[in-house]
């Protein structure tokens, strides 16, 4: 476990002065299922800690570095920057996963990978960097691993909220707002694929696909975007 540790926090770019708080940090609830000295002990209350540095940090760069932008085009662009999408992704390219505790249920079924654990991990972990240093450092740690995203938001199209984009052009151009249905859903409970199908009045429509319902809606209104020719810049 020391070795790990030496190995995430040279990841991480910051070294603990208490493990026990990077330990609890990569806690998923489901571990303490199968071990009781851990069943009341996980990253949630980290990651809600987390969630309001990260919050924070990013206003605060989006404020100083976009002058030109208004109060809602600051809130869309963070609302971006601090989702699942970008946060699951740098945990990957971290290899967070192989760090975290999980039950065996939850290994089995993908958890190491799953883009919400992931997205919760990297929250956590820097809700763990606050407490065992502060703001500062933390603020320092996070845009290190997410600058990039906030600098280059227009030309990343996972971090755009495809839904958001298209129901603004739908009722600009159409009056409408886009209406979303489930067209099939393959696989057992655990590990479901849904189809989806958007559509904008009878004027048009487009299908995607995801491993959740909120996934393939973004897939679908992606595709009807792009059919349409709607600009992603105009999201901002």
């Amino acid at each position: 476990m020391k070795k790990s540790f030496l190995e995430l926090e040279k990841k991480i770019g910051y070294t603990f002065n208490d493990k026990e708080l990077l330990k609890t940090s990569l806690i998923h609830r489901s571990f303490g299922n199968e071990h009781w000295r851990y069943k009341k002990i996980n990253n949630e209350r980290l990651e809600l800690l987390g969630d309001a540095v990260l919050d924070l940090v990013v206003t605060e760069y989006l404020y100083k570095n976009f002058d030109n932008s208004t109060e809602g085009d600051l809130a869309k662009m963070k609302s971006m920057i601090v989702s699942e999408p970008v946060l699951a992704k740098i945990s990957k390219e971290l290899e967070f996963g192989k760090y975290l505790l999980l039950s065996k249920g939850e290994e089995i079924t993908g958890g190491r990978e799953r883009s919400s654990i992931l997205g919760d991990v990297f929250e956590a972990i820097l809700g763990a960097i606050y407490l065992d240093s502060n703001f500062e450092i933390s603020k320092e740690v996070a845009l290190k691993h997410i600058k990039h995203s906030i600098d280059h938001i227009n030309e990343n199209e996972d971090i755009l909220d495809f839904k958001t984009i298209l129901q603004e052009y739908s009722q600009k151009e159409y009056r409408v707002i886009p209406t979303y249905q489930v067209i099939k859903e393959i696989g057992p409970d655990h590990q479901k694929t849904f189809e989806i199908i958007v559509k904008i009045g009878d004027k048009c429509s487009e299908t995607g696909i995801g491993k959740n319902k909120k996934s393939a809606e973004q897939s679908a209104a992606k595709a009807l975007c792009k059919k349409l020719g709607v600009r992603l810049n105009e999201a901002l």
